[in-house]
């Protein structure tokens, strides 16, 4: 029996191409919508997730509550600085087993003829720390070397410095400007999949503080928990052995430490409601669709009232007749949520591929068959709901009235 229902509904649906065609309309581009940014949103979060992974989860952040990584230059010290003092603070406590930190800045950047805006980044000179840095953030050295304790003007640059920021390639030995100082390059950055790392520089911390004239600011500090410690936990003790240094009341620190776990929820947070407003937006969308729907599905209702007369006057019950249109509406909607999925995957490929080549950032759309299986059935119940009224109407039909009807 429900073969016959199905079989019925679609017999209705290819007699009325066009109109039934112009009803999915609206049904697949909210659907459309919601694949391609909700498969780009989650392939983002995996990314990100991904290279927390690599940042380890024994790991905790300290860093002024003005700047962060890649602030502009100058921007921390609209509050109270994080400096090496805060640095040798955090040696002592007892939940940290190593500390290592960073300097960054953004500075012109010559290369023959050519000025480029970029990051310049600096570590400190003994190798624990440097080395400490290099794994967290996923540094390494494919072409030349890195820079040791004793160098002063020298540099290892990001890949896309090579052969993509200028016109001309940037090679080992070559000499680039950095804020009006000569820079000789001794090695070159394996990619690491985002444009802000592929693209910065790194040079010695003390020709860093030299170079723009920086005293004891340091731009971010990590700290390694010892194992076996709960990294949340040393974190709160961390905070409020920072607060005590620092003469800072608690909820007014110009500093924030930040363990993998925190900064996760963050990210997650951030993301969660960007999905959520994408699928507001697509929702309105679909409620235009389902309005379609039932618009149509009311017309036929009207289209077919001798027909419906027949099929009860031969023995149809109101279950039958409220079936076939039930299924023929959610046949509509299934039918615009297979053409929004298809094209939803197309356009989340194509963002895939365009900052692919633009180096941004690392992605990879996240195309699940739970996503696509979820979407469909949400697609054929946004259907049959929509057409709840007009087959409730159909079904409670008089036979007599309904073969009457011209």
């Amino acid at each position: 029996m429900f073969n016959e229902y199905i079989n019925f509904s679609i017999g209705s649906f290819k007699h009325r191409k066009m109109r039934s065609f112009l009803t999915v309309i609206g049904i697949f581009i909210g659907i459309a919508s919601v694949v391609a940014l909700l498969s780009i949103s989650q392939g983002m979060q995996d990314s990100i997730e991904e290279q927390f992974e690599q940042f380890g989860t024994d790991k905790i952040i300290i860093m002024s509550r003005a700047g962060g990584f890649n602030g502009p230059p100058g921007l921390n010290t609209i509050a109270k600085i994080i400096s090496e003092d805060d640095v040798d603070e955090i040696r002592k406590n007892k939940g940290i087993s190593k500390v290592s930190y960073m300097i960054t800045r953004n500075s012109i950047v010559k290369f023959k003829s050519e000025t480029k805006f970029l990051q310049i980044w600096a570590l400190p000179a003994d190798k624990d720390s440097r080395e400490m840095i290099m794994d967290m953030q996923g540094f390494d050295v494919a072409d030349g070397r890195e820079i040791d304790e004793d160098d002063k003007y020298k540099t290892v640059v990001g890949s896309m410095i090579r052969d993509a920021i200028f016109d001309k390639d940037v090679d080992i030995r070559n000499k680039i400007e950095i804020n009006g100082k000569s820079f000789e390059v001794v090695g070159i950055m394996a990619p690491i999949g985002n444009q802000a790392d592929d693209s910065s520089i790194a040079i010695p911390l003390d020709t860093m503080r030299d170079l723009f004239d920086i005293d004891e600011e340091v731009s971010v500090i990590f700290a390694q928990v010892k194992e076996g410690l709960d990294p949340n936990e040393v974190a709160e003790d961390l905070e409020d052995d920072l607060r005590d240094f620092r003469g800072e009341d608690e909820d007014e620190e110009t500093f924030q430490v930040m363990t993998n776990e925190q900064l996760q929820a963050q990210v997650g947070d951030i993301i969660g409601l960007v999905q959520a407003v994408i699928i507001g937006i697509a929702g309105i969308s679909l409620i235009v669709g389902a309005v379609g729907i039932m618009n149509t599905m009311y017309t036929t209702v009207l289209e077919r009232t001798k027909e419906i007369g027949i099929m009860k006057a031969i023995g149809a019950r109101n279950n039958d007749v409220l079936s076939i249109f039930l299924i023929e509406s959610g046949l509509i909607g299934l039918v615009g949520g297979g053409i929004g999925c298809v094209l939803g995957i197309i356009m989340a490929i194509g963002v895939e591929v365009a900052i692919a080549g633009s180096g941004f950032i690392p992605l990879k759309a996240s195309i699940t068959p739970e996503l696509i299986g979820g979407v469909l059935l949400f697609s054929f119940v946004v259907g049959a709901v929509s057409g709840v009224f007009p087959a409730k109407k159909a079904s409670e039909m008089n036979p007599v009235d309904a073969l009457r009807h011209e």
